[in-house]
């Protein structure tokens, strides 16, 4: 089958190449993908990949080889799946417990587009609790993790200030729910009862300063990829006795299964709207990943296998 393997070449990060089609172990399903996206945190393990490394997390496509154990979706059945790596390809060999069922009227550009950034900003607000009237800042807004934290955020009933230089993309996170729109976390006015930060660096400490008293500040990334320097002092200026909590997506009391099919519900039912930035053929892979990279693409970049 054809697939993308890494060559550790900035200018061109993956080939497509001639691979073995995967054989499915007892839970697993063989898929065979439609559509794939790429996420910016991806394109960075590209830059040094490990021998044997294949790219690919969030896919849609049908199940033709259902799991041995039985376990899973049967038959010939449209699914968006979250494996571990492998989906940039024809065919990928997917955990049941990472599959979730497409319905008719969920696009297969709409599922691929839901995995990794839905499950980051479903399970982020989840770890930070019930957001009722409460004041969340959100760092690094313009991604995918924003566009979904935003939008379930506000539907859940939060006062959502949105940090994000980009113009029209403030203007969108505005139509999905945000009350505020800043273009640098200097200019938010606090004080916050959560502040989710994914850019790290200089943003970090900023963000902690405009965070109530006792409020959380869960961080979720570095996008920005410096690392962050605290002052122990610095708290005594607001955010005195604040909990700052490290998280991961897959650090989670849920199943991945489970929640896809909550994300693919929510889209169905119109209360969740997967943005997609770029639709092309997969021959594109290699530019759109060297403009995520660059971040030339607002929302996400689906490419259709064929």
């Amino acid at each position: 089958m054809k697939a993308f393997v890494p060559t550790g070449d900035p200018a061109e990060p993956v080939v497509l190449a001639d691979v073995p089609e995967p054989t499915p172990g007892p839970g697993e399903a063989l898929v065979k993908v439609e559509a794939f996206s790429v996420n910016r945190g991806e394109t960075f393990k590209l830059e040094k990949p490990a021998p044997g490394d294949r790219p690919g997390k969030d896919i849609a496509g049908l199940v033709v080889q259902p799991a041995a154990d039985g376990s899973g979706p049967s038959g010939i059945t449209r699914v968006v799946g979250h494996p571990m790596a492998g989906g940039w390809a024809e065919y990928a060999a997917v955990p049941t417990g990472a599959l979730a069922e497409l319905p008719d009227h969920v696009s297969m550009l709409q599922g691929a587009a839901l995995p990794l950034a839905g499950l980051t900003a479903l399970r982020l607000l989840r770890t930070a609790g019930p957001v009722l009237g409460r004041r969340v800042l959100l760092t690094g807004a313009s991604g995918g993790v924003g566009h979904f934290v935003t939008e379930l955020a506000a539907a859940a009933g939060a006062q959502v200030t949105a940090v994000t230089r980009d113009a029209a993309r403030g203007a969108r996170l505005a139509e999905l729910g945000a009350a505020e729109i800043v273009h640098d976390v200097a200019d938010a006015r606090g004080p916050y009862d959560i502040v989710l930060e994914s850019t790290g660096g200089q943003a970090l400490p900023r963000a902690l300063a405009r965070l109530a008293g006792r409020g959380t500040l869960i961080w979720f990334g570095q996008a920005g990829r410096a690392p962050a320097t605290l002052d122990f002092f610095d708290f005594f200026a607001g955010p005195e006795s604040a909990v700052i909590r490290h998280f991961h997506y897959l650090d989670a009391d849920t199943r991945l299964d489970d929640d896809l099919a909550t994300l693919v519900r929510l889209t169905a039912e119109g209360r969740l709207h997967p943005e997609i930035g770029r639709v092309s053929d997969w021959a594109d892979t290699a530019t759109a990943l060297t403009d995520l990279r660059d971040r030339r693409i607002r929302g996400k970049a689906v490419l259709t296998v064929s």
